[in-house]
């Protein structure tokens, strides 16, 4: 008699999932980033969705007396007085809009374990935050690198990104810097081309990731900020209206506040039985004085060496 095969005494992976639950993930999104600019920034709250920037016309015109030792009495003071600009910019909050359908019957009998309805406002959520770090670095009424002025930009002494250029785009921006921003691939091509001059950087930890730095500013990678043709930029940032420096901007006390400047609101189910919710960012972008961000443009990332 001949023995039964060991395939048929032994129940197959097949028929066994039928019985077998399955662990499900929420939805996973690869545009999804960290997007540590949102969390570097300082945020201000806008009254009416108009920010406006006051500056001085005149800083060097602000006349003072000194008084030295052995002057006489009576000396004549200077008069003086701050003259501001009469036409100040004003920036408005710029707003990022979309409505999310979902059929009723859809989130009514698919919502366990995850609620579809939490997860399709969730990814749109994501998405439209995704947007809005783009826009704060590109826009090009808002965005950091349109109100770079001429005097803050620098280029590479050769092309790649040497510590010597990033000290130059840090006298450049010297009260208080706060960040370098670049792309990913100028993170890594700073690395290389300071561990081949022997001053390999140093690390901090920040929202629970490593961040490579120089003289102790993090360098923060982005995916938004600007790559073509093998070259990107590094952007330095001063941060905060008490310094002086670059801020974001967002609308505060909006109906169906998810967080700041985002709002979803739900909008009502139609005749075919779709509900539909109504997602809306309000943000913007203000840099306070010129000096509170530099750029360093035309920064090659495709440099390899050979290490000895």
């Amino acid at each position: 008699m001949t023995a039964p095969q060991n395939e048929s005494q032994a129940l197959g992976d097949l028929a066994a999932r039928q019985l077998a639950n399955a662990t499900k993930t929420v939805p996973q999104l690869s545009t999804i980033t960290p997007r540590w600019l949102l969390q570097l920034l300082s945020w201000v709250p806008v009254e009416a969705g108009i920010y406006r920037v006051n500056r001085v016309v005149d800083p060097e015109s602000v006349a003072i007396h000194v008084e030295e030792a052995g002057e006489s009495l009576g000396t004549e003071l200077p008069h003086t007085f701050v003259d501001y600009e009469t036409s100040p910019r004003e920036l408005t909050l710029r707003a990022v809009s979309t409505i999310v359908d979902v059929h009723t019957r859809v989130s009514d009998l698919y919502s366990s374990p995850h609620d579809q309805i939490a997860q399709q406002l969730r990814l749109t959520v994501e998405t439209i935050k995704e947007y809005q770090e783009s826009a704060l670095i590109n826009n090009a009424e808002y965005g950091l690198l349109s109100q770079v002025v001429p005097e803050q930009r620098a280029s590479t002494i050769s092309g790649p990104p040497t510590p010597d250029d990033l000290d130059g785009l840090i006298a450049r921006v010297w009260k208080s810097p706060g960040f370098f921003l670049t792309h990913p691939l100028g993170v890594a091509a700073f690395g290389r081309e300071a561990t081949r001059r022997g001053v390999p950087p140093a690390t901090v930890s920040l929202f629970g990731s490593q961040f490579l730095t120089w003289r102790g500013i993090p360098i923060v990678p982005s995916d938004k900020v600007p790559l073509e043709d093998g070259k990107t930029k590094f952007i330095l940032v001063r941060t905060g209206e008490e310094r002086q420096g670059v801020v974001g901007l967002f609308q505060p006390g909006l109906v169906g506040e998810q967080a700041p400047g985002l709002s979803v609101r739900f909008t009502g189910i139609d005749r075919s039985a779709v509900a539909s919710y109504l997602v809306t960012l309000y943000s913007s972008l203000a840099v306070l004085v010129d000096d509170a961000v530099g750029v360093l443009d035309d920064v090659r990332v495709d440099n390899f060496y050979d290490y000895k």
